[in-house]
């Protein structure tokens, strides 16, 4: 199985297979989406930034999509003093996972009855997972909110573990005191959502070959560890 290289920007468009892996890029983007809006139409609670981002869209009158968009460069620009780098993924990822959420929840009428809502929220946490493995797989860089995660490790040297458990608390806490959707859904989502990427990212990862640096003799492959639900 393929298993993912630790590449920068430059390299992850220099590694072989583009048009394959922006394809990738985008069918996992377009099922996160779609994932995420099911979860949204469950009305049984949703992921921890969508939680917030749900609260904001609520309180200004913009689309949930729209929101999801905004907070995302707003992520970005915490990325300037990280000294972080995007890739294409990461505008990508931006700019693709909010219109289609505003489109899934414009095509996909909402479930009736407590059935049709856990049957939606289990569908939605099963798409999320496969599509964030298809997504990573394309290994065109980073989200936004994770970059921001693993820039705050470089940064200041911390356990990405705690870092990322931080920040997905400190956006749950914002988004329940502005009322968003917290329910069952929401803890849901923390327990199965990894177990989902992690069997499925070693299936769909596309293999690449990291360019040969100059000056350097070839290695072998470097992996490089990943945590579940990213974006």
């Amino acid at each position: 199985m393929a298993q993912l290289e630790d590449l920068g920007p430059v390299e992850q468009l220099r590694a072989g297979r583009l048009p394959l892996r922006i394809l990738w890029l985008f069918l996992g983007l377009t099922g996160f989406g779609v994932g995420a809006g099911m979860l949204l139409l469950s009305a049984l609670g949703t992921q921890p930034w969508n939680v917030m981002e749900a609260a904001i869209a609520e309180r200004t009158g913009l689309t949930i999509g729209t929101v999801v968009v905004i907070v995302a460069f707003l992520v970005l620009a915490l990325w300037i003093p990280l000294r972080e780098k995007p890739g294409l993924g990461t505008f990508a990822n931006a700019l693709w996972i909010g219109p289609v959420m505003d489109v899934t929840i414009a095509l996909i009428p909402a479930p009736e009855g407590l059935p049709g809502r856990v049957a939606m929220m289990l569908g939605g946490i099963l798409v999320v997972g496969v599509f964030d493995a298809v997504y990573i797989g394309a290994q065109l860089g980073p989200g936004p909110r994770d970059g921001l995660m693993t820039g705050l490790h470089r940064r200041f040297g911390l356990p990405v573990g705690p870092i990322r458990l931080g920040i997905e608390v400190a956006v749950l806490a914002v988004g329940w005191l502005l009322g968003g959707p917290v329910g069952v859904g929401t803890v849901a989502f923390a327990l199965l959502v990894g177990p989902v990427v992690h069997w499925t990212l070693p299936r769909v990862t596309i293999p690449v070959t990291p360019p040969r640096r100059r000056g350097t003799t070839p290695q072998r492959p470097r992996g490089t560890g990943i945590q579940a639900g990213q974006r």
